[in-house]
């Protein structure tokens, strides 16, 4: 099969590094399915668009305005043009392969006339969304936008679009597949389903010296180590990440770690600057390999989420913990079913985000009963194993072209 991805994703020249869509493309790649992925060279790149080809996967890179870490005007222009760049690439590039399928995921939400040419053009085509962010709605719960801007409006209509041209939308989690049916009565909801987020399984490194590499980043050697890794914007809720750092300053039997980057930034590092805490470790950039083996001596794995969202959100980052067997602390919204989901299959506890006590209760427990945080961890990876690697995404999206 030829398979068309569509991405923000920033996909320089292979698809070898670690990630829910990097992972998902090798699997293909390697049920000898073609694979051609479409994705952004930034201005800042300096690159011009070119096409690059390693067995059977394709890469066309396709030169943009800036649409990552730059201005709002820039982003803005390039989010709205890369929909026409992206359609010139193609007509240039791909002008005559047959797509059977069209993969692509949220955000954006603006490939909409990529997605009806392909369709047009190749007959028998499905086309299936991998729907990663429920926007604008998002963007309404965090306060970017209000329901009266001309603009919730616009991008409203270009969702409600991208449901009706996909002919499948595979959600995170039956909460997300819940909440696109009970939010969009026009959508057929046989065409709606549980594709989760999946990862390959890594092997572990040799000859990995536990000591030493928590020396290398001075890391105690006998407290027990909660990571963050990930976004630190205000989708997760930094206000509540750092009430928690506060309640547990200068403690000697936990020790923080938080790795990430993102708008609200700042205000862990204003935290460390004031307060100077002995137990916190607060890393903006490091080696891929680093945060790997950061998670890898870790024994609790923290997620946040802001408590505005009324939208369901299911953190990739999840996958990562579960991979290394850690335990799972989340503080979220009270719509999203990622804590439940956690508790039902007991690798982790949930509390709803501003609920501090309830939060530092679960973390002293997880603190006090190694015993028991081993098991989830290990209950973790089993359930990540049944159901969150590439072999049952793939399953899942390939089903769809087995003839009954």
């Amino acid at each position: 099969m030829n398979i068309l991805f569509l991405t923000l994703s920033q996909i320089i020249s292979d698809i070898s590094s670690r990630g829910i869509y990097p992972d998902l493309l090798r699997k293909f790649a390697e049920e000898e399915h073609h694979v051609y992925i479409v994705c952004p060279f930034e201005r800042k790149n300096n690159k011009p668009t070119s096409l690059t080809s390693k067995d059977n996967i394709h890469i066309l890179g396709v030169r943009t305005l800036n649409i990552t870490k730059t201005n709002v005007v820039e982003k803005g222009i390039g989010t709205i043009l890369i929909e026409y760049q992206y359609l010139g690439a193609i007509n240039q590039y791909f002008k005559n392969i047959h797509f059977d399928l069209v993969l692509y995921s949220t955000p954006p939400i603006t490939f909409n006339k990529i997605i009806k040419l392909v369709k047009r053009k190749s007959i028998g085509t499905i086309t299936y969304l991998l729907l990663k962010d429920i926007f604008p709605q998002n963007a309404v719960d965090l306060g970017y936008i209000n329901k009266i801007n001309p603009l919730y409006w616009y991008f409203k209509m270009k969702e409600n679009d991208l449901y009706k041209i996909s002919d499948f939308i595979g959600c995170m989690s039956p909460a997300n597949v819940d909440y696109i049916l009970r939010n969009n009565n026009n959508i057929d909801g046989n065409k709606v389903e549980v594709c989760p987020n999946s990862i390959e399984l890594s092997v572990q490194p040799q000859n990995f010296l536990i000591n030493e590499f928590k020396q290398k980043y001075g890391i105690p050697l006998d407290s027990k180590i909660a990571i963050y890794g990930g976004n630190l914007g205000k989708p997760q809720g930094i206000d509540f990440l750092i009430d928690v750092l506060k309640s547990n300053i200068n403690r000697s039997d936990v020790f923080f770690i938080v790795a990430g980057a993102g708008t609200e930034f700042y205000k862990l590092k204003k935290f460390l600057t004031n307060q100077n805490p002995n137990n916190l470790l607060l890393l903006n950039t490091l080696p891929k390999n680093d945060f790997d083996r950061l998670v890898m001596v870790s024994d609790i794995g923290l997620i946040f989420l802001s408590r505005k969202f009324s939208i369901p959100n299911y953190p990739s980052r999840l996958l990562t913990y579960l991979e290394n067997k850690i335990a799972i602390l989340l503080a979220t919204d009270e719509n999203t079913d990622v804590s439940s989901i956690a508790e039902k299959n007991n690798y982790g506890f949930g509390v709803t985000s501003g609920d501090l006590a309830g939060f530092n209760n679960k973390l002293n427990f997880l603190i006090n009963n190694t015993s028991v945080s081993k098991e989830m961890g290990i209950n973790g990876y089993n359930y990540l194993l049944e159901n969150y690697t590439t072999n049952n995404t793939y399953e899942i999206i390939m089903a769809h072209f087995v003839k009954p």
